[in-house]
């Protein structure tokens, strides 16, 4: 049987979805996910990230199946006068338990109408080199525009190259 996934804005962190969140950065942090932490991940660390979170500029998705969160994903707005027209997509996510269901592209399919609505015209976005998200972005429409090597440290210590994409609106 299929399992409902429910998208939802998250406008308030209240201490059901803190703890959910905090959950699943830990989890994709400790599998391997180049999102700008190192494993171990604690707690502590994983809480006071997305305590910051929601502030001007930014939107956060949610997916959910069975009310419990299981992926997400973020929408940055520039201030920049010159660049109000683009947005970067950041830190897409989704629980180990619940990878390869189309979480991923339901999360971008929300952000893209989103981002359509405040008029964005250019997305961009970064994710390390032979990820998975790679071929996710491939086939939702971006276009990969260039490489940077040892952009990141990996969890091994290994500098990682990182891979640039767009998606026009």
């Amino acid at each position: 049987m299929q399992e409902l996934v429910e998208i939802k804005e998250v406008n308030h962190i209240d201490n059901k979805i803190l703890n959910d969140l905090t959950h699943l950065l830990i989890d994709v942090v400790n599998e391997g996910a180049s999102i700008g932490f190192l494993p171990p991940i604690s707690e502590g660390e994983a809480e006071a990230y997305w305590k910051g979170v929601l502030k001007q500029g930014i939107i956060l998705w949610v997916a959910k199946i069975n009310e419990e969160v299981c992926g997400a994903v973020q929408l940055h707005f520039t201030d920049k006068e010159n660049g109000l027209h683009r947005a970067e997509v950041a830190k897409l996510m989704v629980n180990s338990n619940h990878r390869r269901k189309g979480i991923g592209k339901k999360l971008m399919n929300v952000l893209h109408e989103k981002a359509k609505s405040h008029r964005i015209k250019l997305l961009v976005l970064d994710t390390r080199l032979g990820d998975p998200s790679n071929k996710l972005y491939k086939s939702i429409g971006y276009y990969k525009v260039g490489e940077i090597p040892k952009y990141a440290k990996s969890s091994t210590g290994e500098l990682d190259a990182t891979v640039f994409y767009y998606k026009e609106l």
